[in-house]
């Protein structure tokens, strides 16, 4: 069992190093904004400057939605697939793809 003394050293240590990793974050986050070219495109105000950091925005948006978009589109395929030859199956009246166990 542990005593109050020992528990509070044991959370503490346990809450150190989210709680400095959290503090690094909070002091840094101006550097942490963005990638330089967008920060620096959208600091000039300029036209050109401005849609150079909306297209890096786009692209990377679209790199980071593509493995998702690919492996959803494929889990749907394949589970309309077997819904579809589990329909065509019972239309024909055949049985269940394994049959039945005996019991006895």
């Amino acid at each position: 069992m542990l005593l109050p003394r020992q528990l509070s050293l044991t959370v503490v240590r346990r809450l150190a190093a989210p709680c400095l990793a959290l503090l690094l974050v909070l002091a840094f986050s101006g550097l942490l904004w963005a990638c330089p070219t967008c920060k620096d495109g959208l600091a000039q105000h300029d036209p050109a400057g401005m849609n150079l950091a909306r297209g890096y925005y786009w692209s990377i948006l679209f790199m980071m939605a593509m493995p998702f978009l690919l492996l959803s589109g494929l889990g749907s395929y394949f589970y309309y697939e077997i819904r579809r030859a589990r329909a065509r199956q019972a239309a024909l009246g055949a049985g269940p793809a394994m049959p039945p166990l005996n019991n006895g």
